[in-house]
């Protein structure tokens, strides 16, 4: 009598995510980027309940993960530690080491092509590490880093420009980690971003002032630090415009930045031209509001309206519907995840998305520049059609 051989699906390497006590989360970019790990966050509890689960990230990206109810402990690396001299930098970094190393991780999970990721997986010595396949590195930077980590996944990082593996979702590619290891899922996970009792409370007191009700504004965020990913601020007057003619409420908001307030200078500026005054119907949001104050008061909107950025993500993390505008870079990677959307982009322009900053690295795009404003109009009629009514 012959016996079958076991079918046993998935990598042959898989690992045994029951066997977890600690794991650690290295994503090293923006405040976007890092919105896009909080699916891998709760796919890592569903399969592993009781794991402790850190995350090592910069830390002007600390507020969107710091009440993340599957996170331990998030690890901050200072941008201004270089700034410090080389020898309070070196203490610094040794700080960490030693406490990363004290929590004896048994995965690390390195979600970037950053070099620091290799070099602390080497010196944590987890049982397993995942981290993407790097395409074109040879001699002893190709082998450094593949013989830095027991699992490679394939991601944009490791193929050809042009393949379609650089068009699924980013969130699609952070959990291409966990599928490598041999965890698949029924179900996307959705983000996840908990603002905190205290932005909560600060969100509150702004709508307040402003005399605003959750669920009655479209807070809108027409900026970004990227300013090549911006629709111009002749466009943006004409659709705050049109919309407070219907009746409708605008809280607009924008970064800290210099730059990004001067640019909504020049929106107030065009919009009180058209109307000979502030409308009131048009509010703003203090730059001086932390990211958690954002993300509650994006949750308060009925709709947000804005482009490829890290508030658009926000939007899709607290549930609320987006129009978002969208030229050099792709829907398909960066859009909204899991929550209504219209994304708007230019018909005529065959040759987005390109991923450039601006047309020929100009810092401007010819898509988003020359975008109509009417097919934005129809994209938040069919997203919010309360904002047809005037």
């Amino acid at each position: 009598m012959t016996t079958a051989p076991a079918f046993a699906p998935g990598p042959p390497d898989a690992i045994d995510f029951s066997r977890l006590r600690r794991v650690l989360v290295i994503k090293l970019r923006h405040h976007g980027d890092v919105l896009l790990t909080t699916p891998v966050f709760s796919a890592l509890a569903a399969a592993a309940p009781g794991v402790q689960i850190d995350a090592l990230v910069y830390r002007e990206t600390l507020p969107l993960l710091a009440h993340h109810p599957h996170l331990n402990t998030v690890h901050c690396i200072d941008r201004n530690w270089k700034k410090s001299g080389l020898l309070q930098q070196a203490r610094q970094e040794y700080g960490l080491v030693r406490t990363l190393r004290a929590r004896t991780y048994d995965l690390v999970i390195h979600l970037t092509e950053h070099q620091r990721g290799a070099w602390l997986t080497r010196l944590l010595k987890p049982r397993w590490s995942v981290a993407v396949q790097r395409r074109g590195l040879e001699g002893f930077a190709g082998r450094f880093w593949q013989r830095s980590f027991s699992h490679l996944y394939r991601g944009s990082a490791s193929v050809a420009p042009g393949s379609p593996l650089l068009f699924r979702h980013t969130v699609e590619q952070n959990l291409d980690a966990l599928r490598r290891l041999g965890l698949h899922f029924d179900q996307m996970p959705p983000l996840l971003l908990v603002p905190g009792a205290e932005a909560e409370t600060g969100a509150a007191q702004l709508l307040a002032e402003r005399q605003l009700q959750t669920g009655k504004y479209i807070l809108m965020q027409p900026t970004s630090r990227w300013f090549f990913k911006t629709w111009p601020v002749a466009q943006n007057a004409q659709l705050i415009g049109t919309l407070l003619a219907r009746g409708q409420t605008i809280l607009l908001s924008c970064a800290p930045d210099g730059r990004e307030q001067a640019m909504i200078a020049a929106i107030l500026a065009a919009v009180v031209a058209q109307h000979g005054s502030m409308p009131a119907g048009l509010k703003l949001v203090a730059p001086d509001q932390t990211l958690g104050q954002l993300a509650a008061l994006i949750r308060g909107a009925r709709l947000f309206i804005g482009i490829d950025s890290a508030p658009m993500h926000m939007a899709a993390a607290m549930g609320t519907p987006v129009v978002a505008l969208f030229g050099p870079s792709s829907e398909l990677t960066w859009g909204p995840w899991q929550v209504p959307h219209e994304v708007v982009t230019h018909a005529g322009k065959p040759c987005r998305p390109c991923g450039q900053d601006g047309c020929g690295g100009g810092k401007i795009s010819d898509c988003l520049s020359t975008l109509p404003v009417d097919r934005v109009l129809a994209a938040i009629d069919r997203v919010d059609p309360v904002s047809v009514q005037a």
